[in-house]
């Protein structure tokens, strides 16, 4: 067990890596992969969202009763910065369709699940990264097919109620099934080996959603061109930066405004990839999007936990310096 939990510890520090290697392997050999759709897909998102689950016990969902006001603030910036700089960038660079599709898709998900994982990497408020992540997800169901129905409804042929019960089944179900053994068995050393592997099950699964996409599609993502890129990195950063001043404008602690940073910024990918097979099967463009963005969110969440780091040290260093010198003289 102790071997598992230094793996699962080493896919989580390197996420990115391992995703983006998954990605090169599966387009020299796709049939590695072949077998991640229908079915099997849905089978993989849901643990995904079970590894999310089984951290959530009594005392977060006390930290969402205890402060209303962030969580509040925090699910509004989620919903509202990302889908709409999705839809904006997708118009100012007219891109087709399916790329608009996929963009918006991954900007109306809720948080990803490794952002609890950078918020805690950056000295962010953990507490209110779980609290933002749950209620995201919790209130994906409904916000989710709404938010793509009004942005994008018009130009594609989407069933909200579908999606609706689709995303039930793999978001609140397992989270729920995963928090319920939390609160009943979080006293048991088996649940605590169990979770503490439970981030690295999360990046495989991760890993296999994109190695699906890639075996399916992967002679098309060279033909979406730079242009999807740098259309992802645009929302992504344009995100982590409307989402610091959201927390800065309505008198956040640092913590909390690096938090709601990589909150609104790092989106659940991985479940836009699974929305964009399930329902838009025939758009090969959005599929390649939200998968494309899975590998650049772990990426661009990582390198901005380690700047906020960066710039703690850097800015602790002129106080050790004079405090040498008081000590000198």
């Amino acid at each position: 067990m102790r071997g598992l939990k230094h793996l699962s510890y080493f896919l989580t520090k390197f996420t990115a890596l391992v995703i983006i290697l998954t990605a090169m392997v599966t387009f020299y050999v796709p049939s590695a992969f072949t077998w991640v759709k229908g079915d099997a897909q849905i089978i993989v998102l849901g643990i995904i969202m079970l590894g999310m689950g089984v951290t959530l016990g009594k005392q977060d969902y006390k930290i969402l009763a205890q402060r209303p006001l962030d969580i509040f603030i925090g699910a509004v910036a989620q919903y509202t910065i990302m889908p709409f700089i999705a839809i904006t960038i997708a118009n100012l660079f007219d891109l087709s369709p399916g790329l608009t599709l996929g963009l918006v898709l991954v900007g109306c998900c809720p948080g990803g699940v490794s952002s609890n994982i950078m918020s805690f990497l950056c000295k962010g408020d953990v507490a209110f990264s779980v609290g933002m992540t749950t209620v995201s997800t919790i209130v994906a169901p409904v916000m989710t097919p709404l938010l793509i129905n009004y942005l994008v409804g018009e130009t594609i042929d989407m069933d909200g109620w579908a999606m609706f019960k689709f995303m039930l089944l793999v978001t609140i179900l397992p989270v729920a099934i995963g928090s319920a053994f939390n609160i009943f068995c979080h006293k048991q050393k088996w649940f605590h080996d169990v979770r503490s592997v439970m981030p690295g099950v999360a990046v495989i699964g991760f890993a296999c959603i994109v190695g699906g996409v890639v075996a399916v599609h992967g002679p098309k993502f060279l033909e979406s061109g730079l242009v999807i890129f740098v259309c992802i990195a645009f929302h992504n950063i344009i995100g982590y930066v409307l989402g610091y001043l959201a927390g800065q404008c309505c008198g956040m602690s640092t913590a909390k405004k690096r938090t709601l940073s990589i909150e609104v910024g790092v989106q659940n990918a991985g479940l836009a990839t699974g929305l964009s097979s399930k329902f838009f099967p025939t758009s090969a463009e959005s599929a390649i999007a939200a998968a494309v963005s899975c590998v650049w969110h772990s990426i661009s969440g990582t390198i901005l936990a380690n700047l906020f780091l960066w710039w703690d040290k850097k800015r602790a260093q002129p106080t050790e310096a004079s405090q040498t010198e008081v000590v000198d003289a």
